[in-house]
């Protein structure tokens, strides 16, 4: 039996007595498996294992980024439904990867359509053919190219694909009147990131992503990022996306000069710190070095 804790945070409050009783509630429940952590305008995110999940609470319905694993989502499921008695109207997916789409099948027979870029539902359909998982999937019944807009009650969402990054499939979703950006994977806030080559990635365009979304953003927009290494980090704001996108960019001038230098890829890889990074540590430095190698040398 997971125990859960649901943090009612909100950017206003209403008072002294509100501002009492939601740290009274966030104590109570700080021990948890997964956390629920409202942020504004009825908006949240759930974490426990995988992908940011992002959600909105309206009166007409419920709708849901991302999904994690089979066996997470239905606890997000069993508490979004104890908040809010309307339908799940909308499941959208940032992109492929199985620890943000796996949990999709938890939703079938409650989310009305699934929702993702063009290019996600291609890749989630190649690698579950692959893993010979497709049994397990739940697929986008709706795609978009370039860009998707959505209303739900008061609120009006805005899905933007700017080419490849992460993967060749990465979508942003913008809150608009609650002004938040979920933006999947395509910030790994403090950890080396995954940079899925066989899915399309390209870390050059990924950093011109990075820009272009920080350009239609306000100074007021809050982000939820795919992956913290802290947690607790897991939403932010420009500042945040302006510093992955200068890690991105250290990565590959790395990568360039040790190039030039003669230096193999196996080689290459074997480094444990990238030049002028100081904040991205932990697992997996190996991952964006090997990715921005193979970029540099394809042909």
């Amino acid at each position: 039996m997971h125990r859960r804790n649901f943090l009612l945070q909100s950017g206003v409050l209403a008072g002294a007595s509100l501002l009492f009783q939601q740290k009274a509630l966030a104590a109570f429940f700080r021990t948890s498996d997964f956390n629920i952590k409202m942020l504004r305008n009825n908006v949240g995110i759930f974490t426990e294992r995988g992908g940011t999940i992002g959600f909105l609470l309206s009166n007409d319905g419920i709708l849901v980024i991302d999904s994690q694993f089979a066996d997470t989502a239905p606890h997000l499921i069993d508490e979004l439904k104890k908040q809010n008695t309307t339908p799940f109207r909308y499941l959208l997916n940032t992109h492929h990867h199985g620890d943000h789409t796996s949990g999709n099948i938890a939703f079938k027979g409650l989310a009305e359509h699934v929702v993702a870029h063009r290019n996600s539902l291609v890749n989630q359909t190649a690698a579950a053919e692959k893993q010979k998982t497709v049994d397990k999937q739940l697929y986008p019944d709706q795609t978009f190219d370039d860009k998707l807009k959505l209303k739900l009650g008061d609120e009006k969402l805005t899905g933007y694909y700017f080419g490849p990054g992460h993967t060749n499939g990465d979508a942003v979703y913008h809150f608009e009147k609650a002004n938040i950006m979920h933006m999947g994977d395509l910030v790994f806030n403090k950890r080396h990131p995954f940079v899925d080559r066989s899915a399309g990635a390209s870390m050059r365009n990924w950093m011109t992503v990075l820009e272009t979304v920080q350009k239609k953003a306000g100074k007021d927009t809050a982000f939820v990022f795919g992956h913290a290494l802290n947690a607790g980090e897991e939403t932010g704001t420009a500042e945040d996306l302006k510093k992955f996108q200068d890690y991105l960019d250290k990565v590959l001038k790395f990568a360039e000069t040790e190039i030039r230098r003669g230096v193999s890829k196996e080689e290459f890889i074997k480094n444990t710190a990238i030049p002028g990074v100081t904040e991205w540590t932990g697992q997996g430095i190996d991952r964006p070095l090997t990715a921005a190698y193979e970029e540099l040398t394809a042909a």
